[in-house]
């Protein structure tokens, strides 16, 4: 059933904008085959901003279809710099629309609008950029073969690739995904998180207008059981590519398996510990410091934290990151001096207090934070534990809010064992001016990203993925493209037949 599924919603400025909020299947917003609508939650003041159509298996199925006839008929025979032209005009939509998507990635998901301008969706356009300049540049490679023989490969694109995305960084996570896809020529079914699945729908209607055939990308609103779940199991679909928690990455790994042996991608989750050095700029460690835990309200996957100090500066460092942390201003995402806005769910909210509580329970000194920000809307206080150990829950689990432990360390030895008491294996930072102990440690350390005196920069051409249990294979950077497409080996015989 077609719909123009559109809806009028009311921004606190007073201003009016429209949404399509149905399903984006075939280039068109429909409706749910059952009819199914969920209601998505404005973080900062916990009421209702609109409903969306909900997709079930059977929608998952209809894009399917749809994306492979798409594939079969249409995409597979656009050339690589048809494909760039058109993500490149993507790119160029968003960039014109800039700030409507802010304000709808700011409704949806309580970011501060002016950071999600001026580095969520600055990221996203340079992350579309960067992958169509791919397009026309996917190539294998001439091997070493016999005088006889020519033998070389081809890399090709799977096919129908499914894509789940979290909630934390919608527009960014969906590019990170759509971008290495198309350019690599596949076609998509991606699902949003059901927090947050406005802004992808936004995006939606600038792939239409962008001129991508029909069926390409489809777009669909639902939940991780239903929705996400058809896409994990679906036979027709090659490759899935999840960004989430550990178990839902799991789950999804199983159902790979169980299904058609699908190739599959998994961004996890992160507890990344931040080492600073007693020779590190105390003043710049401080401040990159702050932006690893507090940056998002916390929720994002290589979040600091755990922040071991070395011992001789311990106090001072404290003291600073504390004054620091206590001038953070949390609340409304649309006042320009907002830097932490709201969790994203009462869910989230209560995930970590729940964390809070063990804290405490278990022996860490809660420093500062630790409680509720205000009356409406789900605000946690910039949050700091001290007095830890490895043991804790509170340095063993992902928190995904505005909650770090501080801990003290005297040699390199020791803090690297402590950086490695977890299962995880997706981020860490050290500050040093000593290039040679920065280079030692990067060395050594079981991450798939180091930072070096910052914290938490993002670059499309940098491979991004984890180690341990944070995840399976890279995005971002050239590698990606190796996720998204399949290695065919031709061989050729010159000679005639002589067994």
């Amino acid at each position: 059933m077609s719909s123009n599924n559109e809806q009028s919603i009311t921004l606190p400025t007073g201003k009016t904008i429209k949404v399509n909020t149905g399903l984006f299947i075939n280039n068109e917003f429909i409706d749910s085959i059952d009819g199914k609508r969920f209601d998505t939650i404005n973080p900062t003041t916990e009421k209702v901003i609109t409903s969306v159509a909900e997709a079930s298996a059977n929608d998952v199925d209809k894009a399917v279809d749809i994306a492979i006839d798409a594939y079969i008929n249409v995409w597979r025979n656009f050339s690589g710099y048809d494909r760039s032209r058109l993500i490149n005009k993507l790119a160029d939509l968003m960039e014109r629309d800039i700030d409507e998507l802010a304000t709808i990635e700011s409704l949806d998901n309580g970011k501060p609008f002016t950071l999600v301008k001026n580095v969520d969706i600055a990221c996203t356009i340079k992350t579309y950029r960067y992958f169509a300049g791919f397009a026309d540049k996917i190539n294998g490679e001439v091997l070493q073969s016999e005088p006889d023989k020519f033998d070389f490969t081809r890399r090709e694109p799977y096919g129908v690739v499914g894509a789940i995305i979290a909630w934390n960084f919608p527009l960014l996570l969906q590019a990170m995904k759509l971008a290495p896809i198309l350019t690599c020529g596949n076609t998509v079914v991606l699902k949003t998180s059901e927090y947050t699945p406005l802004s992808a729908l936004k995006v939606a209607a600038l792939i239409k207008e962008a001129g991508f055939p029909k069926g390409v990308v489809n777009i669909l609103s639902g939940y991780g059981p239903t929705a996400g779940a058809a896409i994990a199991n679906h036979m027709k679909i090659k490759h899935v590519s999840f960004t989430g928690s550990i178990p839902v990455g799991k789950s999804i790994l199983k159902a790979a398996a169980d299904s058609n042996l699908k190739h599959v991608t998994l961004e996890l989750g992160g507890k990344s510990p931040n080492i600073i050095f007693a020779d590190a700029d105390m003043d710049e460690a401080v401040k990159w410091a702050h932006m690893g835990v507090y940056f998002s309200s916390g929720q994002f996957c290589v979040a600091s934290s755990r922040i071991y100090v070395q011992d001789t500066i311990y106090d001072e460092f404290l003291e600073k990151f504390k004054n620091r942390a206590e001038s953070t201003k949390v609340g409304d995402p649309f006042k320009e001096d907002t830097f932490q806005g709201p969790q994203i769910s009462q869910t989230q909210f209560d995930k970590i207090m729940s964390f809070i509580e063990s804290g405490k329970k278990q022996g860490a000194k809660l420093l500062i934070g630790g409680e509720r920000d205000g009356k409406e809307g789900y605000f946690i206080k910039p949050t700091i534990f001290t007095d830890t150990n490895e043991e804790m829950t509170i340095m063993q689990e992902e928190i995904f809010g505005p909650v770090t432990a501080i801990s003290k360390f005297s040699t390199v030895e020791e803090v690297i064992k402590k950086a490695h008491l977890t299962k995880y294996g997706l981020a860490a930072a050290v500050f040093t001016k000593d290039i040679t102990r920065a280079l030692k440690i990067s060395s050594e350390l079981n991450a798939g990203t180091i930072w070096v005196n910052c914290y938490g920069l993002y670059e499309p051409n940098a491979p991004f993925g984890g180690y341990r249990e944070s995840g399976i294979g890279r995005e971002g950077g050239e590698t990606a493209l190796n996720e998204y497409t399949q290695l065919k080996s031709v061989q050729v015989n010159l000679a005639k037949f002589k067994f």
